[in-house]
């Protein structure tokens, strides 16, 4: 897969941005602030269909717009017509995606279309931050890998809203307020019932991802660390009754009749896919709490290369790399080793603050950010 055009309109920092790139390695350099990760975070959000550095779209629109605009286009083969892929963010309301100016589609229906792997200095709160970074790390993955996931993730987003509404309904309910209680009451178990439907798909699917990432996900931790070191990962669902027995749904149902009370007094839902956990381990001890620094950034790179490889058994195609500020936080070791891996890529776009950050890359093609944002503002092409 290569992105041989981007542009920008209104998204982050950029007014507008128009990009021509090429197979091979795109090097972004410029000082913090001039927006260069902004430019790889918008291919993230084509690819996945959200961004690792934001919750809502809202920080995504530029301020003072209501919605930003993301067009790639891309294509398997020189010499095949590209395709373009557009996304329309909203700083409220429902982003939408089209593809080739048909018409206009949800975001789901465009995650996976473009295979791509960020490698950026957060990849070391993968092991070290908290579940949140975790959740977010398995739901873009399986956005790209399985077809529905990210249908299946909108659907019960807006579910768990909804039963979220009415839990804290019935608790004004119980402290008096209580004209609506009985509507309020039916309602819950009607979303009860999706929530667990919808959330069970979830898991599975989740449950689905982590064992396909077990394998070579511990053969490059074993690679990289030069010492044999030996990583897994342990999923830990809320809904652990998915995890055997028959007719988890039921007991799931049960389960929720003992939480009711304490749902009801905290207007929240207190299990559910939304509160699952993603366990690092390291010679079969939790890496968060264990391991040392250059062990949790090895760990996180290792976790990135695992995506990369089954996104190149998935699609048949080599993933668009993306390293984001990377190489200033690593040492030489691993340096070397993340060079090694982005020189065989088919095309990486790789942001350095520093002119002394570039990393020696014969045939590289530099762009000066800070040059570029100043054609962007007189109307020049880039």
């Amino acid at each position: 897969m290569v992105v041989s055009r981007l542009a920008l309109d209104h998204f982050r920092s950029w007014d507008h941005c128009l990009l021509d790139l090429a197979p091979g390695v795109t090097i972004l350099q410029g000082a913090n602030g001039l927006g260069k990760t902004n430019i790889v975070e918008a291919l993230e959000v084509l690819a996945t269909g959200s961004s690792h550095r934001a919750t809502s779209s809202l920080p995504l629109v530029q301020r003072g717009h209501t919605q930003a605009t993301i067009r790639a286009n891309v294509s398997d083969e020189p010499d095949e017509p590209p395709t373009t892929i557009e996304a329309t963010i909203r700083a409220k309301g429902a982003n939408r995606a089209r593809i080739n100016g048909g018409s206009s589609r949800y975001m789901r229906d465009i995650a996976g279309m473009i295979p791509l792997v960020a490698f950026t200095p957060d990849d070391q709160r993968l092991v070290a931050g908290d579940p949140g970074a975790r959740r977010q790390f398995m739901n873009q993955t399986a956005s790209m890998l399985m077809r529905g996931y990210a249908d299946q993730l909108q659907r019960f987003t807006h579910v768990a809203k909804q039963r979220a509404a009415l839990l804290k309904q019935l608790g004004a309910a119980e402290r008096g307020f209580d004209a609506y209680r009985d509507t309020a009451l039916t309602g819950l178990e009607i979303w009860t019932g999706q929530y667990i439907e919808l959330g069970l798909q979830l898991t599975r699917a989740r449950i689905d991802l982590v064992e396909r990432l077990q394998r070579p996900f511990a053969d490059l931790v074993a690679r990289l660390s030069g010492a044999g070191e030996q990583a897994s990962l342990l999923y830990e669902p809320s809904f652990a009754e998915v995890l055997d027995g028959d007719d988890p749904a039921a007991r799931i149902s049960q389960h929720f009749q003992r939480l009711y009370a304490g749902e009801v007094a905290r207007g929240q839902n207190l299990i559910g896919p939304q509160r699952d956990e993603l366990v690092v381990q390291l010679n079969g001890m939790p890496a968060r709490e264990f391991a040392s620094n250059g062990e949790m950034w090895t760990l996180g790179l290792a976790l990135k290369m695992a995506v990369y490889e089954l996104l190149n058994q998935e699609y048949g195609t080599q993933p668009v790399v993306v390293l984001d500020d990377v190489f200033a936080q690593l040492d030489e070791t691993r340096r070397a080793q993340i060079l090694a891996f982005a020189q065989a890529q088919r095309q990486v776009i790789i942001t350095v603050a520093a002119a002394s950050d570039i990393p020696p890359i014969a045939g590289a093609h530099v762009i000066d950010v800070h040059d570029l944002r100043a054609r962007m503002e007189h109307g020049e092409d880039a």
